[in-house]
């Protein structure tokens, strides 16, 4: 079973990998959104989400960011050796819940490393707000690793019980 779930979670990475590196190429040069900032995508009351670029040189919420070129190397590195113990995890994996969290974060963890190999810093566009709040601007493989993170979580504090025997009370 283990290797079903490791093909799923590969799949899904590679699906992600490639949603995410197709919607950055979009962003960069089929909409030239570094020349156009705050696009509305979709707006309801006072919600909305727009697209506008931002260069991210840090990590989750532009932590750790810096401009020295060694910097992006070094968040690269971390990253895909994050990967790589997630993939020796997900190969381990005993359902298919899990396999695919992790596969969601593997693919959305390589897919922001290309950019920092690439272009030194993540392309992020997605600025999604209400009223004057504005979430950090995201992309789809910070999506991808934000879900696949909650989906481990909810799998380690709730999916991972036994069903009670019958007769037996729930834990």
């Amino acid at each position: 079973m283990t290797a079903i779930n490791l093909r799923r979670g590969l799949i899904l990475a590679l699906v992600i990998l490639v949603a995410d590196q197709a919607s950055k190429w979009w962003v960069l040069n089929g909409l030239d959104l570094p020349m156009r900032r705050n696009v509305p995508l979709l707006a309801a009351g006072p919600f909305g989400l727009d697209l506008t670029m931002v260069w991210n040189r840090g990590v989750t919420f532009g932590l750790l960011s810096g401009s020295e070129p060694w910097h992006a190397y070094v968040l690269a590195g971390l990253a895909a050796v994050i990967a790589a113990v997630l993939l020796r995890w997900m190969a381990k994996a005993e359902n298919r819940r899990t396999a695919l969290a992790l596969g969601a974060i593997v693919g959305g963890a390589v897919g922001n490393v290309i950019d920092r190999l690439r272009f030194g810093a993540v392309v992020d566009f997605v600025d999604a707000h209400a009223w004057d709040w504005h979430w950090y601007v995201f992309n789809v493989a910070d999506a991808a690793i934000v879900l696949g993170v909650i989906t481990l979580l909810a799998e380690a504090l709730i999916g991972g019980r036994p069903a009670p025997a019958a007769g037996e009370a729930p834990r």
